[in-house]
């Protein structure tokens, strides 16, 4: 079996990594391969064509492969929260929650990601056109072949090509340590408008064919998920030689730290307020056209595994 993650060398979805690298996945008897294919948006394409058969990525993103929710679902989060921050050029001197020191920038966001910092924007007063607030992709240039987006990002304005980015933690942290970049906007801890913390979260996605042709499946990939968690929040230091082997050494020596910060999120649990601050985001930024209940978003007969 295959499962797909859209960025490698993050922490976002860190816990689908370990779970492949450290063999909790094989534990529970899934022979999984982990692939990279970037942006999310082509992630979920490829599961629903059944390319993968697995896609650890942004939850909001799935209408991208499967309009209205039809055909996809959530088994479980691989961290709570909106996990992007705000990075701007530490020359500008903004502090941290200063979300009108944006004003007059060139960010750099990748698909799908960029419309978390739009709808942030909005509700934080912000217009786009009068203020003179221009998100950008990253320049191909920063982009290796991996197509790692924060790693790139944070590359990107240290070279002065972007005035900050909106990416993962990663990134955030290699361009705060550089001394290019100052953070301004901490989504997962709670800077910025209040509803921004449901705009998305870093889940274990699947199609509901898989569900319904190979339920155990689906069910042990949860429970590997599960195992990784509990081992990540037990000893985060197992994190550092899946860096080693999958990460530039830079990075690597960055992994266990962030995911020792990640510890009080990691949680595969997926709230029913979760979900409903995520569709209203998702219809607010045009992803999603009507209502959909909660059992259209998630895989509930998996729900019972999340705390197992």
């Amino acid at each position: 079996m295959k499962v797909a993650i859209p960025d490698l060398i993050s922490n976002s979805y860190f816990p689908v990594v370990a779970a492949v690298e450290l063999g909790f996945f094989k534990r529970e008897g899934l022979d999984m391969t982990l692939e990279l294919v970037f942006p999310v948006d082509r992630a979920l394409e490829t599961m629903r064509d059944g390319g993968v058969d697995f896609v650890g990525g942004s939850a909001h993103s799935m209408p991208k492969a499967f309009p209205e929710w039809k055909g996809g679902k959530l088994l479980a989060a691989q961290a709570q929260n909106t996990y992007w921050f705000l990075i701007l050029r530490s020359n500008l001197g903004a502090k941290r929650g200063d979300i009108g020191a944006i004003r007059g920038l060139t960010i750099g966001a990748a698909p799908m990601v960029d419309l978390g910092l739009k709808q942030l924007l909005v509700e934080s007063g912000i217009d786009m056109a009068r203020d003179k607030v221009n998100i950008v992709p990253v320049p191909m240039a920063f982009l290796d072949a991996t197509k790692n987006f924060g790693v790139a990002a944070a590359k990107a304005l240290q070279a002065g090509a972007i005035d900050g980015f909106w990416a993962n933690g990663m990134g955030a942290e290699v361009a705060i340590r550089s001394g290019a970049g100052t953070l301004v906007i901490d989504a997962r801890r709670g800077d910025g408008p209040p509803k921004a913390l449901n705009y998305t979260m870093s889940a274990l996605m699947t199609s509901q064919r898989l569900i319904d042709e190979n339920p155990e499946a689906a069910a042990a990939a949860v429970r590997a998920l599960v195992k990784t968690q509990a081992a990540l929040r037990a000893d985060p230091e197992i994190a550092a030689p899946v860096g080693r082997k999958l990460f530039p050494a830079a990075e690597a020596g960055l992994i266990a730290e962030l995911a020792r910060r990640d510890i009080p999120f990691y949680d595969a649990s997926i709230s029913r307020g979760f979900v409903a601050g995520m569709t209203e985001f998702q219809r607010n930024v045009g992803l999603l056209r009507g209502d959909v209940a909660y059992e259209d978003v998630v895989a509930t007969e998996f729900s019972a595994l999340w705390n197992a």
